[in-house]
């Protein structure tokens, strides 16, 4: 199943999302329809907020579904070591048409639990360790413009108020 991406302005992107405590069959099934909702969409990386779900649930595939070793599940993510820095310009499915240059983590080691709730740490340099902190962003309810210049993310602002206005939002 497609879901629809939720885009800015929805409660949902803004609030902490509540851990994943059952993981079966339905949840194996939803992570599958993320990973299919984020490859429609065209992105790496698709927090469960972003289909309108307060669940600690995210999927990552920076190899945008070429491989299939590459497709990682974050039930539960927490980071737990970072290292340097990047800047780089950064996008969100939740907010179509608008990037960002954003000051990441160069390296990121993140702890999560799989699809059947087995945990897992694992370290992600450059784009992949960009996804895991966008995405542990998004299950926090933080957004990629809230890391932008008060300029740079109110210029965003008004633009979105603008394309809302004409229902292009």
């Amino acid at each position: 199943m497609i879901y629809p991406i939720t885009k800015y302005g929805a409660a949902v992107l803004e609030t902490p999302t509540k851990p994943v405590e059952k993981f079966d069959d339905d949840l194996a099934k939803l992570c599958e329809d993320m990973f299919e909702s984020m490859y429609v969409a065209q992105g790496v990386g698709l927090a469960a907020t972003q289909i309108g779900l307060s669940k600690r649930l995210a999927v990552v595939d920076v190899s945008v579904g070429k491989n299939p070793e590459a497709k990682l599940v974050l039930a539960n993510p927490e980071i737990i070591h970072v290292e340097g820095d990047q800047r780089e310009e950064e996008g969100c499915l939740s907010l179509p048409g608008f990037r960002g240059n954003v000051l990441r983590p160069a390296y990121v080691t993140v702890r999560a639990q799989n699809a059947k709730g087995e945990v897992y740490e694992m370290r992600g340099e450059g784009l992949l360790a960009r996804a895991f902190c966008h995405e542990i962003d998004h299950l926090d309810g933080i957004l990629f413009l809230q890391h932008l210049s008060m300029l740079k993310r109110d210029l965003m602002k008004r633009r979105i108020r603008k394309l809302r206005k004409t229902g292009d939002w």
